[in-house]
């Protein structure tokens, strides 16, 4: 960790503050001796073929850029045990709840970040990644915040050098202005296209689709989510 005692975020990242309460010891232990040895190493080179990160055999690897608790993560681990899965989170007490939960379900396949995915995304291989998964990213509502957003142009073109022909990019937000920005984004970068073939296709989840505590708690506050699939061409 290379936050200050305060947790603020190194200048130009594109999420908050980084602590919130102490962690409880069971999950401040985890994230002394668990989240190192699951940690990439983003000091060397990555390996040509990125299954060789993970001890358990893997087939397609897959990144999840900011994944809070760890719920759709985990879940994923469970659904496709033949995939590798790559999470970023900066903010510790979600990473303390991944990594408990990673620790007892015994999970070979997931490896973690606790800082901005950015790093990973420049670290990776060119066309290395199956698939990416943006959920509920912080969506900096004031305009003179706009710019920490994290689908960008500078950020898509990460993404399209990441990505297989073929991999799609998975979104989903609560937030209607930050939907129509990356669409709108999206649609001006040009290496990916949107999946959708009806009007109400952003309305449902995708398949598989476990539901995490930040969509219940938009729901409840009337926030439809909208869920986004894009292709790289």
């Amino acid at each position: 960790m290379t936050d200050d005692p305060a947790g603020a975020p190194r200048a130009g990242a594109f999420f908050g503050r980084r602590k919130g309460r102490p962690l409880r010891p069971g999950q401040a232990d985890l994230t002394e001796t668990l989240l190192p040895a699951l940690s990439l190493d983003l000091g060397g080179p990555p390996p040509a073929d990125l299954a060789a990160l993970f001890p358990a055999p893997v087939g397609r690897v897959f990144l999840e850029i900011g994944f809070g608790g760890g719920e759709h993560l985990v879940n994923l681990a469970a659904t496709e045990p033949a995939t590798g899965l790559i999470g970023c989170e900066p903010f510790i007490a979600g990473m303390a709840k991944a990594l408990a939960a990673i620790s007892a379900g015994g999970i070979e396949t997931i490896r973690l970040h606790p800082d901005d995915a950015v790093d990973v995304l420049d670290w990776l291989p060119d066309a290395s990644l199956d698939r990416v998964y943006l959920l509920y990213p912080d969506p900096w509502p004031k305009k003179r915040h706009w710019k920490r957003r994290f689908v960008s142009a500078a950020t898509l073109d990460r993404l399209a050098r990441v990505t297989k022909p073929g991999a799609e990019f998975r979104f989903a937000s609560d937030i209607d202005t930050y939907v129509d920005w990356t669409l709108a984004h999206v649609r001006d970068h040009g290496a990916f296209r949107w999946l959708a073939t009806t009007a109400d296709d952003w309305r449902r989840p995708w398949q598989g689709w476990p539901g995490t505590r930040y969509e219940a708690k938009a729901l409840r506050e009337g926030r439809p989510p909208a869920y986004l699939r894009f292709e790289r061409s």
